[in-house]
C-alpha cells in the first residue's frame, strides 16, 4: 500500500468566528442570572428551571416556524434515529444534574457549591481529552487552569467559610453530568442545532416540570411565568444555539473554556441593572479570567495527519479544502447532503471538530 504523503493546505484556518459565538452563547447565558434573581421572588426555584427549558423550547420552535413560513432553503442536516442515544442521554443528564446540585445545596453551605460547580469547566474537558480523544496540549491546559482558578475566585468571597461535606459529592456529580452533558451536545453539534435545543428544551423542560410538580413548586403569576419563557428563550435557547455551533468547530473543551466568560458577563449585568458593587475579587477573578482566555485564543494546533475515508451528512461549502466531492449541478455558498470524504493526509492548523477526530502520538 502507497503511503500517503501530506500536503500543505492553502487555506487559513480562522477560528475567531466560533470563538466569538461562543462568547455569545455565554454573553446570553449571562443575562439569565441577574434577571432571574428579580424572576425568583414570584416563581419556585425548580419552576423557574422548567420555565427556562420550555422556553427555550418553545422560542426556537418559533424561529423554526418562521423559518418555514419563509420557504428557506435547509442547509442543515437533521438528526437521525442513529443520534437518538447522544439527545437521550443529553436530556436525562441535564435533568438529573439540577437534582444532584439541589441535593447537594441542602447538605453544604453555599460558597462551597459555588466553588464546586467550577468543576464543570474540568470535568467537560477531561472527558473530551480521555472519552472523545479532543487533543489539549500544555497551553490549552493552562488556560484551562486559569480559568477555572479565576471561577473559583469569583464565586467565593470568604474561602473561609468553605466547609467540605457529603454534600460536596452531590456538587460534583452535578458537574460531572454537565461535563458528559456538553460532550455528547458536542457529538450531535454536526446536526441542525436549533432542531437539537428544541429537543433539548421540551426535553429538559417536561423532566424539570415532573420534578417540580412532585416537589409541589408548580405555580407562580402569569407575568411571571410569561417573563420566564421569554427569559428562557434568550438566555438557554439562543445561547445553546451559539453554544453547539460553537462546539462544531472548536470541540467541547475549548467551546467550555470560552462559555465560563457567563459568570462575569453575569457579574457585570447585575452591576449595571440591579447596582451591585464590584468587588475586589471580581477584579482579580477578571485579571486570571483574561490570562486564560490569552493563553486559549494563541493556541496553534498544526501537525500532518490523515483523514481516512468517511461518509456523512452535514453543513458545508467546497472551500474548506475538505469537500472535494463533485455535484452534478453547480451548487455555490453552503448546502446539506450525505457525502463521502476521500481518504486525504495534508498539513494546516485545525481544532478537534468533526473532520479532526484523529489520535496523536506523544
Amino acid at each position: 500500500m502507497t503511503e500517503m504523503k501530506p500536503k500543505q493546505l492553502n487555506r487559513k484556518y480562522e477560528p475567531r468566528k466560533a470563538i466569538l459565538t461562543a462568547i455569545l452563547a455565554a454573553g446570553l447565558f449571562g443575562i439569565c442570572s441577574p434577571v432571574s434573581k428579580i424572576l425568583l421572588s414570584g416563581l419556585a426555584p425548580t419552576m423557574m428551571a422548567a420555565l427556562l427549558y420550555l422556553g427555550a423550547g418553545l422560542g426556537m420552535t418559533s424561529v423554526h416556524a418562521a423559518r418555514r413560513i419563509r420557504h428557506q432553503q435547509r442547509l442543515e442536516a437533521r438528526i437521525t434515529k442513529s443520534e437518538l442515544p447522544w439527545v437521550i442521554a443529553m436530556i436525562l443528564l441535564d435533568v438529573a444534574a439540577p437534582i444532584f446540585l439541589m441535593l447537594g445545596l441542602t447538605l453544604t453551605p453555599a460558597a462551597t457549591a459555588s466553588l464546586l460547580n467550577n468543576f464543570e469547566i474540568v470535568a467537560t474537558a477531561s472527558i473530551a481529552m480521555v472519552f472523545f480523544k479532543e487533543p489539549l496540549d500544555k497551553r490549552m491546559w493552562l488556560a484551562i487552569v486559569l480559568i477555572t482558578l479565576s471561577c473559583m475566585v469569583l464565586s467565593v468571597e470568604d474561602f473561609g467559610s468553605l466547609a467540605f461535606s457529603s454534600g460536596s459529592f452531590f456538587v460534583l456529580a452535578a458537574c460531572l453530568c454537565w461535563g458528559i452533558e456538553n460532550n455528547c451536545t458536542r457529538m450531535l453539534s454536526i446536526k441542525d442545532p436549533l432542531q437539537t435545543v428544541i429537543l433539548k428544551g421540551f426535553g429538559s423542560g417536561t423532566g424539570a416540570l415532573l420534578i417540580a410538580f412532585f416537589t409541589e413548586e408548580i405555580g407562580g403569576s402569569i407575568p411571571y411565568i410569561l417573563l420566564a419563557l421569554l427569559l428562557g428563550f434568550v438566555s438557554y435557547g439562543l445561547s445553546i444555539y451559539f453554544y453547539i455551533a460553537a462546539q462544531r468547530e472548536l470541540g467541547a473543551a475549548r467551546t467550555s473554556v470560552y462559555y465560563a466568560a457567563a459568570p462575569f458577563i453575569g457579574v457585570l449585568i447585575s452591576w449595571v441593572i440591579l447596582k451591585e458593587g464590584l468587588t475586589q475579587s471580581f477584579l482579580i477573578a477578571l485579571l486570571i479570567m483574561l490570562s486564560g482566555t490569552y493563553f486559549a485564543i494563541t493556541e496553534k494546533h498544526i501537525h500532518s495527519h490523515i483523514h481516512q475515508e468517511s461518509t456523512h451528512e452535514h453543513r458545508h461549502s467546497h472551500n474548506d479544502g475538505h469537500h472535494t466531492h463533485a455535484h452534478n449541478s453547480l451548487i455555490n455558498g453552503e448546502h446539506t447532503h450525505e457525502h463521502t470524504h476521500e481518504a486525504i493526509a495534508h498539513s494546516h492548523t485545525h481544532t478537534p471538530e468533526i473532520h479532526h477526530q484523529h489520535t496523536h502520538q506523544h
